[in-house]
């Protein structure tokens, strides 16, 4: 029973490390430009799964923004169009910020199961040795 624990957490983690770095790649590109005449960065979101019975998750793909972004007058940007206008993604940073910690309290909640089995794990191996 404990290595199931074990397994099942350790696909929690795995499941939460792919959304981490999701939400990391879309907060480090809130504010990148692109040309008008180019599309928009899009922010990438995990899609999670269900295992089969209680096997856990796992990432069963991925899903993205809009490519069409937001258009932003910013006409000192180097990629800025004649009117200077450049495409910005459409990240709502508070929605990523949210996801965030969401994010790293699963990660956190995954890997203290995976503590807690081990610990008890160990501890069961120690009182059928000491019989």
């Amino acid at each position: 029973m404990m290595p199931d624990a074990i397994g099942i957490a350790a696909t929690g983690l795995g499941l939460h490390r792919h959304w981490l770095d999701a939400i990391a790649d879309n907060i480090a590109n809130v504010n990148t430009a692109e040309p008008t005449s180019g599309a928009a960065f899009q922010a990438r979101y995990v899609i999670a799964q269900a295992g089969p019975g209680t096997s856990g998750v796992y990432v069963a793909g991925a899903a993205f923004g809009s490519a069409i972004g937001r258009v932003t007058h910013d006409p000192g940007n180097p990629l800025a169009d004649a009117n200077g206008n450049v495409r910005l993604p459409d990240i709502d940073l508070g929605s990523q910020m949210g996801q965030l910690i969401m994010a790293q309290r699963g990660y956190q909640a995954n890997a203290a199961v995976i503590d807690r089995a081990q610990t008890t794990y160990e501890a069961a191996l120690q009182i059928g040795h000491g019989a």
